[in-house]
């Protein structure tokens, strides 16, 4: 269970914290996510380029979050063509399928849950 009480509230370390649930749900695939300064999401570093493979949007009223994340497992990529990634042109989008990971839902499920607990306790 989720202790929020004991910390002081602060929307910027609460975005902070979905990231690294997603960053530590990418590591245990064995793919490294990162933050980029400037840009939302997690970033998978290809070579010359990166390529976005999470997404995390966030609103707050009256201190109630609505919030959601998106990691791209296997979607058909080809859907992105019109999409431009946080509004930066010359970055793509990825998915752990397009990295040459092929995993279930469930396995993302159980990553996710796992991750979660380590993130948030």
């Amino acid at each position: 269970m989720l202790n929020l009480k004991q910390r002081k509230p602060d929307v910027r370390a609460f975005v902070r914290d979905l990231e690294q649930w997603l960053i530590e749900s990418l590591a245990l695939f064995g793919v490294k996510g990162e933050r980029r300064e400037g840009r939302v999401g997690i970033w998978v570093a290809r070579g010359a380029r990166e390529d976005k493979i999470a997404a995390l949007g966030v609103r707050v009223r009256r201190w109630v979050t609505f919030h959601g994340v998106s990691l791209n497992v296997e979607p058909d990529l080809s859907h992105f063509g019109g999409i431009v990634p946080c509004g930066i042109r010359q970055h793509g989008v990825t998915s752990l399928a397009d990295l040459g990971i092929l995993v279930t839902m469930a396995d993302v499920d159980v990553a996710l849950q796992q991750a979660f607990r380590k993130v948030f306790g």
